[in-house]
């Protein structure tokens, strides 16, 4: 059973990631492409936690770790550069 929820679940966040990935295309305004960034990673981040789950594998686990980090950072430099013009004063 726990298989079959993990498969769903692993369906439905990758139809999120590609409705995200269109609004990233199609986003009006450069606010909703980076907030649209940032759902995209946590989608993957969840993805890759599930697929560990589904594999057994701690490994998946690590990953996601790094793409939140990485994740993160981004959006702050992207943040910044919105607001300053420049990432790095």
């Amino acid at each position: 059973m726990l298989r079959f929820a993990v498969i769903v679940a692993m369906l439905l966040f990758t139809v999120s990631l590609l409705l995200n990935l269109y609004r990233m295309v199609r986003g009006p305004d450069l606010v909703d492409r980076i907030l649209t960034l940032d759902s995209l990673y946590v989608n993957a981040i969840a993805i890759i936690i599930l697929l560990g789950i589904f594999l057994g594998s701690t490994l998946f686990f690590e990953a996601a770790m790094l793409i939140a980090m990485m994740g993160f950072v981004g959006t702050v430099a992207v943040c910044k550069y919105v607001l300053r013009g420049n990432i790095i004063e």
